[in-house]
């Protein structure tokens, strides 16, 4: 899967720029030339959505109806999600969100979104934290300009991101496209960890404490974008709640 998302939107953390992408020999693209790139390698069986000057997403179709890391992508009421992986509580979790039984993971995904944006009574980390699986997913909140990723804690999945040339935020689990799309401002999306674009980065693993960034140095000794890390001796000051009610669309962890 491939997301792109412009900086004005998503808003990427600082350190996953590294200046080394400018000025050294391999240099950082365009958004439209990684998303060219993406569908290059998978010329029959992908698919591309485009919201302007906003953000792109896409998609390979898998090879296999059913797979243990399946392929997912849906769309419902301007929410897109694109989901890798699978969770074992799916059954319960639809039971517990009234959903069908039919309802795969992505859909899912969008639904929990949609219900807690708007009227949900728990903190995004509890509810992120109940997915038991190997999982990676990007949701796109296309009317409201929102952007929500996690990834797993358990490693089953792997989950990438970086920064375009023009700042933009790319996320994949496609190492080699994330290496020629972002040179050196690239690192592994941490595991056991959510991403919004106005709170930011925090693990719903310890959602009590703050993420910090480690200088990262590839081979040749250039400064690459940090690999991020729970600071265990660095606490917020709350948990991350607005008002008397939390979802996933804004968390306060100042």
């Amino acid at each position: 899967m491939l997301a792109i998302f412009h900086k004005a939107f998503a808003h990427p953390p600082e350190e996953l720029n590294s200046p080394a992408s400018s000025n050294g020999s391999t240099k950082s693209k365009l958004p439209e030339e990684t998303l060219k790139e993406f569908l290059s390698h998978h010329p029959h069986n992908t698919f591309s959505m485009s919201f302007g000057a906003a953000a792109v997403l896409a998609y390979v179709r898998p090879d296999r109806p059913f797979s243990l890391h399946q392929r997912l992508f849906c769309g419902f009421e301007d929410i897109y999600c694109l989901f890798l992986g699978s969770l074992n509580n799916l059954f319960s979790l639809n039971k517990q969100y009234g959903l069908s039984k039919g309802t795969n993971e992505a859909m899912f995904v969008i639904e929990a979104f949609r219900t807690l944006r708007d009227r949900g009574p728990y903190p995004a980390d509890q509810v992120v934290k109940e997915l038991d699986g190997s999982f990676a997913f990007v949701v796109y909140d296309s009317k409201g300009g929102t952007v929500f990723a996690a990834l797993g804690s358990d490693g089953g999945v792997r989950l990438y991101w970086g920064t375009a040339a023009d700042g933009s935020v790319v996320i994949s689990d496609d190492l080699q496209v994330i290496k020629a799309g972002c040179a050196k401002s690239f690192a592994p999306f941490p595991t056991g960890c959510m991403f919004h674009s106005e709170g930011g980065l925090m693990s719903f693993e310890h959602p009590m404490y703050k993420m910090k960034a480690m200088p990262r140095v590839d081979s040749e000794g250039a400064m690459c974008g940090a690999n991020f890390k729970v600071d265990t001796y660095t606490r917020v000051n709350s948990i991350p709640r607005v008002g008397s009610e939390a979802n996933w669309t804004v968390w306060d962890s100042h």
